[in-house]
């Protein structure tokens, strides 16, 4: 695809096909996935809702706090920076095929599609946060390589100065967007009290929307108090420039294994430090705190991206090809699996019994997703995500493409 002919076809044809994608960041994309599932289980088994003493109730409690700790080592953040990283790349991409006002409107529909996904489905939604952040993307497209590392930097560090704040000057930023919260769940009759255990507990969708409606209130507090914005805005604009200098397709001449020597055991002591302090209580202060988490999650995800790099997984690559309609069926499935309108199994299993279950439905997904592409060009929310941002239709059985 280097030729003028070629990017001139390319852009004709519309979105990548198959053929043109780099199987590296479909396996990447696909990791990033599993990564998200083995983090978002928990909240879809309340078991992240059950108060310290509840959760010790639990017969595996002792089990859980190993597998809460290993959460914080190996996941927490991590699989989310690696999906930021690539949406940056994606965003590349884009532009290289076509123009910035296409790429705004897909973000556009994101932000539809997140709305639905938190208003309906799952209040733990990242789909608005990564509309919202590609929006505020497109405003630093002329700036220069060095200024955008200046700028990613500057941004990932953000939260580490705001909670210095917090915690040594007293100011709250997140403190109205509590109060608004609870507020609007009280209204809902959803107290401390019942919060754990009202999911598990509504067997009709009314109850369930009940929740969801305070939960929209509680998710743009978490990413207010959490500073997701200029987090995710940052790995954005790393992301852009891996696209923009087209590093993921030059692999043979990076030094990914000189980085993977030098940078996993202080990544690892650095998220091992981080982890102590998650599971007990921050004892070193939020700052501290905070300033563990961006200086260990972005270096072990790095080296989380060199060794599947190095080595991808193809298999995870079909998944990471469907990711949105994977990440919303994951919602729906653990609705199913742990609410009361399906199974009923929240803050009723312990959470190594959560993730093997999160590791079950994932493997699930990685069979489906094989199938679904072996007959059709796209996954079915993607391919309708693609028809609405091109505004034409595109064909989806792969027999239906001109030979």
């Amino acid at each position: 695809m280097s030729s003028a002919a070629s990017q001139a076809a390319a852009t004709a044809a519309g979105p990548t096909t198959g053929l043109q994608r780099h199987v590296v960041l479909d396996a990447l994309r696909g990791t990033a996935l599993m990564g998200i599932a083995l983090a978002n289980f928990p909240e879809f088994a309340l078991w992240t809702f059950l108060s310290p003493s509840a959760q010790e109730a639990l017969p595996t409690a002792a089990a859980d706090r190993v597998v809460r700790f290993l959460q914080y080592l190996f996941i927490d953040g991590k699989f989310y920076t690696i999906f930021s990283l690539l949406f940056g790349i994606g965003f590349a991409l884009i532009l290289e095929r076509h123009s910035l006002s296409l790429f705004v409107r897909r973000m556009l529909i994101l932000v539809a599609i997140g709305l639905l996904h938190l208003l309906f489905i799952w209040s733990g939604d990242i789909l608005l946060l990564y509309a919202v952040g590609g929006l505020l993307l497109t405003l630093f497209v002329r700036r220069s390589t060095p200024t955008l590392l200046y700028l990613a930097a500057a941004l990932i560090l953000v939260p580490v100065v705001l909670d210095a704040l917090t915690e040594f000057c007293g100011m709250d930023f997140a403190a109205p967007f509590y109060q608004a919260w609870w507020n609007e769940a009280d209204t809902r009759g959803i107290t401390e009290d019942n919060f754990a255990t009202w999911l598990r507990d509504a067997h009709s969708y009314p109850q369930m929307f009940a929740f969801l409606c305070q939960g929209a209130y509680e998710r743009i507090w978490e990413f207010v108090s959490g500073h997701r914005l200029p987090k995710v805005l940052g790995l954005f604009i790393l992301g852009y420039l891996i696209g923009k200098h087209r590093l993921y397709a030059r692999l043979p001449e990076l030094p990914l294994r000189p980085l993977l020597r030098r940078l996993t055991l202080p990544a690892l002591l650095l998220s091992f430090a981080y982890a102590w302090s998650a599971t007990h209580h921050q004892p070193w202060g939020l700052t501290l705190h905070s300033a563990l988490y961006a200086f260990s999650v972005i270096p072990l995800a790095a080296c989380y991206v060199a060794a599947f790099s190095l080595k991808p997984v193809k298999m995870l690559a079909a998944p990471g090809r469907m990711a949105l309609t994977n990440y919303i069926s994951q919602s729906v499935i653990g609705i199913l699996i742990f609410y009361g309108m399906g199974f009923g199994l929240g803050t009723r299993v312990g959470l190594i019994y959560v993730e093997l279950i999160a590791m079950g439905v994932f493997a699930v997904q990685i069979v489906l997703s094989h199938l679904w592409l072996h007959y059709f060009r796209f996954g079915p929310l993607e391919w309708v995500w693609r028809m609405l941002t091109y505004g034409r239709y595109f064909p989806l059985l792969k027999r239906s493409e001109p030979v």
